[in-house]
C-alpha cells in the first residue's frame, strides 16, 4: 500500500490524506474535486495493485456532516463512537461478563478487556459510554 500513498502524495499532489491499513480518506475543498480523484486511484488500483474499490465503501460528503473511519465519526472539532462499533462493544462485553460468571474466565481477564475497550472509547467523546461499561463490570 506504500505505492498508493506515494502515488497519492506526488502524483495527485494530495496533502490531506490518512490510511490506516485498507481504509482511506481524502479532505478537499470541493465535492467535485474528490469525484475527480476517484478514477484516478480506481485505475492506479486496478493496475498497478490488482486491487479494487469496493462501490458501497466510497463516501463523498462534507466534513460537517462527519467522516466514518476506523470506528469512529470524525468531526472538525470532535470524535463520535460509531454507532455500530458501540453496538458491538457491549455485545462483546457482555459476552465476557457471561464468561466470567460461568467461571470460564478470571476477574482479571474480564478486567483487561474493559481495559482494551475503555482505551477504544478514549480516542472519542464517549464519557457516557465509559461509564455504562465500567457499571456492567461493577455490576454485572
Amino acid at each position: 500500500m506504500n505505492e498508493l500513498d506515494q502515488f497519492i502524495k506526488h502524483n495527485l499532489k494530495i496533502t490531506h490524506y490518512a490510511r490506516y491499513t485498507d481504509d482511506f480518506v481524502i479532505i478537499a475543498d470541493t465535492k467535485e474535486y474528490l469525484e475527480q480523484l476517484v478514477p484516478f486511484i480506481t485505475k492506479f488500483l486496478h493496475e498497478k495493485l490488482s486491487l479494487d474499490l469496493h462501490p458501497k465503501k466510497i463516501s463523498v460528503r462534507s466534513l460537517y456532516q462527519g467522516i466514518d473511519f476506523l470506528g469512529y465519526v470524525l468531526f472538525p472539532h470532535h470524535r463520535l463512537l460509531r454507532t455500530k462499533t458501540r453496538h458491538r462493544i457491549f455485545r462483546k462485553f457482555n459476552k465476557r461478563v457471561d464468561e466470567r460468571h460461568e467461571g470460564a474466565i478470571t476477574t482479571e481477564t474480564l478486567e483487561q478487556s474493559l481495559q482494551s475497550y475503555l482505551g477504544v472509547l478514549s480516542h472519542a467523546n464517549a464519557h457516557t459510554i465509559s461509564e455504562d461499561l465500567k457499571n456492567r463490570f461493577w455490576l454485572g
